[in-house]
Order: structure tokens, then C-alpha cells, then sequence
């Protein structure tokens, strides 16, 4: 994590001349950016799969047709099928899962007050009037909602919730659910298409309870992925 602390403070102090006290909070934004450019290829692959997913939408409906008195033969067709085509239903998720260990290391260099035996300093950095290594209860107990470091929050928050309505409404409008008393979905993933859209507004609750220098991470990442999916999608 030390050497993680130093890669932040080395971009903050790259981007102290044009964003003076809230460098390190534009070092975690540069941050979340290369992060998502080394994903990228796994996104445009991801794509590629939804679009593949789609493609096959008209056979698994013969599928479900030919087997619909036989639930567990439709499953297994469906997995065949998905397996002969090298379409993968779940790998969608790829992209998301592989960020988890940045958020967690900058969840954890925000949480801590030491590193390697010395103290934190990036505790000491702000956006704006909030610590980075502070929570949104403690903006409420300092000054309250509308207080200085309240105000950062409530930016936030609108970002977080503007960007998870527009990726909402996008995973409505591309769920597939199989139609009513079809059966043969492949195996859970019904359930997971169902609750995708919703997860959108779970950013609201990580910006809520995290550092922010880890909400603010979660933001950057969940903006880019918006605008990616958009320009992917065309």
C-alpha cells in the first residue's frame, strides 16, 4: 500500500499547480481514469458480448418453444448454445469486478493513519473543504447538510444519482427477460437481470459510507462507464 501511497502523492503533486489544495483529490480522478483506460478493452469486449447475447434472442426463443414442456432440457439447450456461440451470459461483469482492488486500496489508504510506520499525510488533503479520508457523518456533525464539507457531498450525490438514473433507464431498456411462463433461463441469471438496474443507485449508499476519496473514485469510475457504454453502444 506504501507504494500505492506514493503513486497518489507523486500525481498530486504533478496537478498542485493547477488544482492547489484539492491535487490529490484530482490524482484520485487521473487515477480512476488509467484505471479505466486498462479496462477498456475488456469493456469493448463486453460489448461485443451483449450485442452477441441479443444475436441469439431469436433462437433461444425456438429454444423455449421447441422444449416448453421440458424446463430442464430448455436450460441445458440454452447453456449449450450460449457455450457453441463462445457467448458468455455473465461477462458483462468482468470489467467491474477487476476495479474492486483499486477501490479497496484506496479505501484502505483513506482509512488508515499510518503507512509503513509514518504517518498519513494524504489524510491531510482536501476536495475542496472535506478530508479525503473523512465520511459524509462527519460533514453532517461539523456543519450539517448544508455546511462546506455537506455541500461536497450533495455534489456528489447528485452526480451519483444523475448517472445511475441514466444507467437504470439503459439496463431497462436492454434486459431480456424471457417471456412470462417460459422458464429456461439460464440458471440465476433471471434473477440477476432483475436486480442489475437497481444496483445503479447502490453507488448513492458507497458515496454515503466510504472515505470520500474512495466515493469519489466510485463516481469518477460509474461516470466513465455511463459515457463508455454510450459511446460502445452506438
Amino acid at each position: 500500500m506504501s507504494v500505492f501511497a506514493r503513486l497518489v502523492e507523486y500525481l498530486a503533486d504533478l496537478l498542485a499547480p493547477l488544482f492547489h489544495a484539492s491535487a490529490a483529490a484530482a490524482a484520485i480522478v487521473l487515477f480512476t481514469a488509467l484505471v479505466r483506460l486498462l479496462v477498456h478493452p475488456l469493456s469493448r469486449a463486453a460489448a461485443r458480448g451483449r450485442r452477441a447475447r441479443a444475436a441469439l434472442q431469436p433462437r433461444i426463443a425456438a429454444l423455449r418453444e421447441k422444449h416448453a414442456e421440458d424446463p430442464q432440457r430448455l436450460q441445458r439447450a440454452i447453456l449449450d448454445l450460449h457455450a457453441e456461440e463462445k457467448v458468455s451470459p455473465l461477462s458483462g461483469c468482468l470489467p467491474s469486478l477487476l476495479q474492486v482492488p483499486a477501490f479497496f486500496l484506496l479505501y484502505h489508504l483513506f482509512s488508515s493513519t499510518t503507512i509503513g510506520g509514518e504517518s498519513n499525510g494524504l489524510l491531510g488533503h482536501r476536495l475542496f473543504t472535506a478530508p479525503l479520508g473523512g465520511h459524509w457523518t462527519d460533514a453532517l456533525a461539523q456543519g450539517g447538510v448544508f455546511g462546506p464539507a455537506g455541500l461536497v457531498y450533495l455534489g456528489l450525490f447528485a452526480v451519483a444519482a444523475a448517472v445511475a438514473t441514466v444507467n437504470f433507464r439503459r439496463a431497462r431498456r436492454t434486459a431480456q427477460p424471457a417471456p412470462a411462463g417460459a422458464g429456461g433461463e439460464v440458471p440465476g441469471l433471471g434473477a440477476v437481470n432483475r436486480a442489475v438496474p437497481f444496483l445503479s443507485f447502490f453507488t448513492l449508499v458507497t458515496v454515503a459510507v466510504v472515505p470520500l476519496a474512495a466515493a469519489l473514485y466510485v463516481v469518477t469510475s460509474t461516470a466513465w462507464s455511463a459515457a463508455e457504454q454510450s459511446l460502445l453502444s452506438r
